[in-house]
């Protein structure tokens, strides 16, 4: 056993007799671990194995007690976007949009262990009657992960998010955004015009709505509700939901649609939902179609394929909802489309704005393309969005808005 093993079993004893918390009390167990590392130097002269570095030992030594162990290093690294564990020896990473395969090497106690301590904040539960799960980690990574029989092995996946912008002015300096289709996008949140954000996996619809987010005045209240906390609003009256798994005994369960319904009775200036996949989505429209604006955002590759999904996924709250339905709420309650992607060199970036004018001809949302790339950039299109007297109630000049820059 090396130096750091040993330093490990010592403070893990130390710990257990003093009776730390280490998810609580990790300044505590800080103390400890360099108590027990100065302890440790005094008997490394008499047949002791020496700790030659004692800076990485003692973050090794936290990383494993307090940390996530061998995957500390790569929540730690801002480079880092994603982690995910096929096998206890497959742990890869993503890096500038590109997977890695580390040489990290877990035993499959190992990673039964690290999800359990990661799930241990959350109050979250794994078993084989729910194998799956869906949590967030205390640096509010997600995390998701699937148990056997329903995989071969463990399967864990942890998503980073760092606030990168909080406002559309910060999209821009990343490259995400033109300062044209940014002065656009705020004047659309200013407005109360109701937006929906969609592009693949990682393509930054998080982002995007925390961005268009910081358009909000700071007069109006906010309501969010989430599968799991991810956004990170800076607006001052906010209130975020988050979903809650059923019990053991297959109560107390509060999904999506749920948080949806309450979040009506909160009185919310703004409502934004962190993702629609479901039957939730007929709620959202009712929300929006009584006059209270919001945002979402969903999984589509392009802006059309966007309204054709929002338009199919309220047939899933019953047999009773019908496209006859849905197509005109739709048209009637979405006002812009916000299309994420990223490209070749890994950049999120956005592909294009579509407006909804508002009217349908044979069963089909007309649109209107605001924005849209042409030569590797967002470019001006021909087109304009609709609600003309929403702009202008606050006070906007949406057609000089829109005139392409000198």
């Amino acid at each position: 056993m090396d130096g750091i093993a040993i330093l490990e079993s010592e403070v893990r004893e130390l710990i257990r007799r003093r009776g730390l918390d280490p998810g609580r009390d990790a300044a505590g167990v800080h103390d400890l671990v360099h108590e027990a590392l100065t302890d440790y130097d005094v008997r490394s002269g008499r047949g002791v194995v020496p700790v030659i570095d004692p800076a990485f030992a003692t973050k090794a030594v936290l990383d494993a007690v307090v940390g996530f162990g061998p995957l500390q290093q790569y929540l730690d690294d801002p480079e880092i976007e994603e982690i995910w564990i096929n096998t206890p020896s497959s742990v890869f990473v993503a890096r500038g949009g590109e997977p890695e395969l580390t040489t990290t090497i877990l035993t499959a106690v190992q990673v039964r262990d690290l999800v359990e301590r990661m799930l241990k904040s959350s109050g979250r539960r794994l078993d084989l009657s729910s194998p799956f799960v869906d949590a967030t980690l205390p640096g509010g990574e997600r995390l998701h992960v699937v148990i056997p029989d329903i995989t071969r092995s463990w399967a864990v996946n942890i998503r980073k998010y760092t606030v990168r912008a909080t406002s559309l002015t910060a999209l821009v300096a990343l490259g995400s955004l033109t300062t044209h289709a940014a002065a656009f996008l705020d004047a659309c949140v200013r407005a109360g015009l109701n937006i929906l954000v969609a592009g693949a996996t990682q393509a930054g619809k998080t982002t995007m709505l925390n961005a268009l987010a910081g358009s909000i005045p700071a007069k109006e209240r906010i309501v969010t509700c989430e599968e799991v906390f991810e956004l990170r609003l800076t607006h001052r009256d906010t209130v975020a939901m988050q979903c809650r798994q059923p019990s053991l005994e297959g109560t107390g369960e509060v999904p999506l649609r749920r948080l949806v319904k309450e979040a009506l009775r909160m009185r919310p200036s703004r409502l934004i939902i962190g993702e629609v996949r479901e039957a939730e989505s007929l709620d959202m429209l009712v929300a929006l179609n009584a006059g209270v604006p919001g945002m979402c955002s969903l999984h589509a590759n392009s802006a059309r394929d966007a309204i054709a999904k929002i338009c199919t996924l309220p047939l899933l709250a019953g047999e009773n909802v019908s496209s006859q339905f849905v197509v005109p709420t739709v048209a009637s309650a979405i006002d812009i489309v916000v299309h994420l992607g990223i490209d070749a060199a890994g950049r999120r970036v956005t592909r294009e704005i579509v407006a909804l004018p508002g009217r349908v001809e044979g069963g089909t949302i007309e649109s209107s393309t605001i924005f849209r790339q042409a030569g590797g950039r967002l470019v001006r299109a021909d087109g304009f969005p609709g609600a003309p007297e929403r702009f202008a109630s606050a006070g906007i000049d949406v057609a000089r808005l829109l005139q392409a820059p000198a």
